[in-house]
C-alpha cells in the first residue's frame, strides 16, 4: 500500500464564537478573519509538514485546491507544489488537484503542470477533480448544469495539449484556440499519472474507470461512512471488466497517533472539535447548488457530505472514534484499525490527514514521526501481490538536479 500526507492548510485562529456568530467556513466567511501575518507562519509552517513527512518516507505528499475558504487555504494548490518540488527528492508531488473546468484557457493546467513534472524530475500526479459545489458554483461562477462537459472539455484539450507532438487547433464549446503547442513538456511519458478526487457520483466512477484513473474518495467522514461510495465505485470497474486493482483506488482518513488510546485523546480532541465543529461548519445553501449533481447520482443516494444534517451539532471525540472519522490511539491500534479499513475500501491509496483542525507544529511533528516510525513500515506491506499502474516514473536519481546550497550559483561547489 502507499501512504501519502495530505495536507489541508487549515487556518488555526478562527474565533471560539465562530458558529454562532457566522453562517459558514466557506463562500462568503468574512475576510477580516483572515490575518496576514498569521497566514505568513501558517504557510512556512505547513510547508515545513509536508517536507518533512517527505523526508520521512511517506510515499507521497498532497496538495488541494479550495477558494475563500478557511479549512483548505489552497486556491493555488500549484504555488504549494512548487515549493515542494525544490525541496523534496523521493515523494511523489500530488496534486489533488486543479479544478480544470474553472481555468480559461485549461492549457495554463497544462503548462504549470508540466513545469511541475520537469522540476521536480518526474514526481508529479496531476489531479482533475470536477470541483465542489461550493468552488466551482459559487465563488467561480461556473453554471452548474455546464459544469462536467467543461471539465470534460479542458480534459481532453490538456491530454493533447501533453501528448501531441506538432501545435494543433483546438475547437471545443467553451475554449477555441487556433495554436496549442504547450512548451514545456512534462518528463514522464505519455504524460503524469491522472488521478481525480471524487465526493461520490456515479458519472465520476464511469469516466474515470473508462480511462483507467485513480479514483481518490476525499472524505472527512471517514473509512466506515466511506465504505457506501467505494462499493459503488467497485461495482462500476466490475460492470467494465476492469481488474479490481487496489492501486486503483485512493481514500482520505484522518490518523492521529500516540503513545496509548488515552494519551491520543488527551493529545488530539481539541483540535478535531475545532476542525468538525468549525472548519465543517458549512453553510448548507452552498453545499449542492441545483444541477451540480445528476439525476441519476440523487437516485444512487449520493449526496454531499457537506449538506449531511447528522453533522450540525457540536461533536466530541467519542463521536469522532465511534464513527470512525479519526482512527486514533497507539501505534499498535492504529495499524490494526488502518489495515481493516484499506482491505474493507480495498484501497491502495490512503492519503492520510495527520495535521487537522487546530494542531500546533510541535504535535504535528509528534503524530507524524509516530505513524512513520511505527505505522508505515507495518500497513505498506499490504497489497503487495498487486503492481501499481498508477505511479510516477521520475528521472533516475543520478539524472536529477538538486538544489545549490543558498549562496552557490548552480554547477558550484
Amino acid at each position: 500500500m502507499k501512504l501519502h500526507f495530505f495536507h489541508l492548510m487549515p487556518y488555526r485562529f478562527l474565533p471560539d464564537d465562530f458558529r454562532e456568530k457566522y453562517r459558514g467556513v466557506w463562500v462568503d466567511i468574512p475576510s477580516h478573519l483572515f490575518d496576514p501575518v498569521k497566514g505568513h507562519q501558517l504557510y512556512n509552517e505547513y510547508l515545513d509538514e509536508l517536507e518533512y513527512a517527505a523526508s520521512l518516507g511517506f510515499d507521497g505528499i498532497c496538495v488541494n485546491e479550495h477558494h475563500q475558504n478557511a479549512y483548505g487555504m489552497m486556491p493555488s494548490p500549484n504555488l504549494m507544489a512548487a515549493s515542494l518540488a525544490r525541496r523534496t527528492n523521493d515523494a511523489a508531488v500530488i496534486v489533488l488537484g486543479n479544478s480544470i473546468a474553472l481555468y480559461n484557457p485549461p492549457t495554463r493546467v497544462a503548462e504549470e503542470l508540466a513545469m511541475l513534472d520537469c522540476i521536480s524530475g518526474g514526481r508529479l500526479v496531476a489531479g482533475f477533480p470536477v470541483g465542489t459545489s461550493s468552488d466551482t458554483n459559487f465563488c467561480y461562477g461556473v453554471v452548474p448544469a455546464t459544469l462536467r462537459e467543461k471539465y470534460y472539455e479542458a480534459h481532453d484539450l490538456i491530454l493533447r495539449a501533453w501528448t501531441e507532438p506538432e501545435v494543433f487547433a483546438f475547437n471545443g464549446k467553451y475554449t477555441q484556440l487556433r495554436y496549442v503547442n504547450v512548451w514545456p513538456r512534462p518528463i514522464q511519458k505519455p504524460h503524469p499519472p491522472v488521478w481525480v478526487p471524487g465526493g461520490g457520483s456515479v458519472e465520476t466512477w464511469e469516466w474515470v474507470t473508462k480511462r483507467d484513473y485513480v479514483y481518490c474518495y476525499l472524505s472527512y467522514f471517514g473509512h466506515k461512512r466511506g465504505l457506501q461510495v467505494m462499493e459503488g465505485f467497485w461495482e462500476e470497474v466490475a460492470r467494465q471488466g476492469k481488474e479490481a486493482n487496489p492501486y486503483r483506488a485512493g481514500f482520505l482518513q484522518f490518523v492521529a497517533v500516540s503513545e496509548s488510546d488515552a494519551q491520543a485523546e488527551r493529545d488530539y480532541a481539541e483540535h478535531a472539535e475545532y476542525f468538525y465543529n468549525r472548519c465543517l461548519h458549512v453553510y448548507p445553501g452552498f453545499a449542492d447548488a441545483p444541477g451540480y449533481r445528476t439525476l441519476r447520482t440523487l437516485r444512487a443516494g449520493l449526496s454531499s457530505q457537506f449538506e449531511r444534517k447528522a453533522y450540525t451539532g457540536e461533536l466530541k471525540w467519542k463521536d469522532f472514534i465511534e464513527q470512525g472519522f479519526i482512527i486514533a490511539g497507539s501505534p499498535e491500534s492504529v495499524r490494526q484499525q488502518l489495515e481493516e479499513a484499506a482491505k474493507a475500501l480495498h484501497v491502495g491509496q490512503m492519503m492520510l490527514l495527520l495535521q487537522f483542525g487546530s494542531m500546533p507544529p510541535e504535535l504535528v511533528r509528534k503524530n507524524t514521526e509516530l505513524f512513520a516510525r511505527e505505522v508505515l513500515p507495518h500497513v505498506r506491506k499490504l497489497w503487495s501481490e498487486y503492481e501499481d499502474h498508477w505511479w510516477i516514473n521520475p528521472l533516475p536519481q543520478e539524472e536529477r538536479t538538486s538544489p545549490a546550497p543558498v549562496g552557490v550559483p548552480a554547477g558550484g561547489s
